[in-house]
């Protein structure tokens, strides 16, 4: 494969939780007129699956350079049923569906797929007040969970968390959340579409869902969900921080890690597993295979693993996901900069250890 930075097609949905949020606050341009709920920057979805748009592989999709090319795009040695991470811009101008999405486990028996889909949002903008609902309170029974997501009460069951610009939150598979109205957000999950929601609408278009298929759905998403599952925000772990960066870890997990970057001066970036780049600031040079690279504002990039190496050439400020060897890329660097075990778990799924600590 040659090693060279990859633009992708640009797959987006129009969901009613939507609004401009994209376009006009994260001046993420050439998006179409109208409402826009989501932009899946690099996605190996089925149905909404990326396509490259530049150099050798022009054209050819996303999923089928992952097949040809596993070793060489993913990592050394890596095998799967496709590009292992999803990566989103989200507005939530409304309010999302109270929804989950299975785990692995309940997603290989219940939804006969390859794997869940745990995620996490990383808070670009919040209005003041802003919240969002993520798990199940303490001593809650599955029947009250379900009396209560009929009746629309979901603060009767769920636990409200505060949102604030930066703060991250890693949310499992299994667990029950919903964010919006006033937020964006970028999000970084595995690879999955399969989801189960409690609402009377379709999220789609807001076309209404009858009360029998309504009690089906809650009961499928009874199914999977995990009420022992918790978190909270975390403002995330600096890993680097010198006269050319500052490296902040918002969360790490087996599934994908993600770092915010703040670039001021010229940086050599070496990796060994493909690389996700999203530019939150101003255009950004990159020089990478001998290449000079432009990233525009709210533009990605996916650098494969076997590139290796990119150099950034001016100041910016980046989001960088992938997935990590978590010992050699997360837990032992951060050990180095002096945190404790504790502390570096809570970047990822941490289970009942916050209900533990509560």
């Amino acid at each position: 494969m040659k090693a060279s930075p990859l633009r992708l097609t640009l797959p987006i949905a129009t969901h009613v939780f939507g609004g401009d949020l994209i376009k006009t606050r994260l001046g993420k341009a050439d998006l179409p007129d109208g409402r826009i709920a989501e932009t899946w920057e690099v996605s190996d979805v089925e149905g909404m699956r990326a396509t490259v748009k530049n150099g050798d592989y022009a054209g050819m999709s996303l999923h089928e350079l992952t097949e040809r090319f596993p070793d060489e795009l993913v990592a050394p040695g890596w095998r799967g049923p496709h590009f292992p991470l999803l990566s989103k811009f989200i507005d939530g101008s409304g309010m999302l569906p109270v929804h989950l999405h299975a785990d692995d486990e309940a997603a290989q028996r219940l939804e006969q797929q390859p794997n869940g889909k745990s995620e996490a949002w990383h808070i670009l903008w919040a209005a003041p007040g802003a919240t969002c609902l993520a798990g199940i309170k303490p001593g809650v029974s599955q029947q009250q969970v379900r009396a209560a997501l009929l009746a629309e009460n979901y603060d009767e069951v769920m636990v409200r968390h505060p949102v604030n610009t930066g703060d991250t939150f890693y949310i499992p598979g299994g667990m029950l959340h919903s964010f919006g109205p006033d937020t964006l957000i970028y999000e970084i999950e595995q690879t999955s579409n399969i989801q189960q929601h409690a609402m009377p609408w379709r999220m789609e278009d807001g076309s209404a869902i009858s009360p029998q298929e309504r009690e089906k759905n809650i009961d499928a998403l009874l199914a999977e969900l995990r009420p022992e599952l918790t978190t909270r925000p975390h403002q995330g772990l600096t890993l680097e921080e010198n006269a050319q960066v500052n490296r902040l870890f918002c969360c790490a997990g087996p599934y994908f890690a993600l770092e915010r970057w703040r670039l001021t001066d010229t940086y050599d970036y070496s990796f060994g597993r493909a690389r996700i780049i999203s530019n939150l600031g101003e255009p950004l040079q990159i020089e990478a295979a001998g290449e000079s690279w432009t990233l525009g504002k709210a533009e990605t990039l996916l650098l494969p693993a076997t590139l290796g190496k990119v150099t950034f050439n001016s100041p910016g400020e980046i989001l960088v996901g992938y997935v990590p060897d978590l010992e050699a890329e997360v837990n032992n660097p951060l050990r180095q900069r002096g945190y404790d075990e504790q502390t570096i778990a809570l970047l990822g799924d941490v289970k009942d250890q916050l209900r533990q600590e509560s």
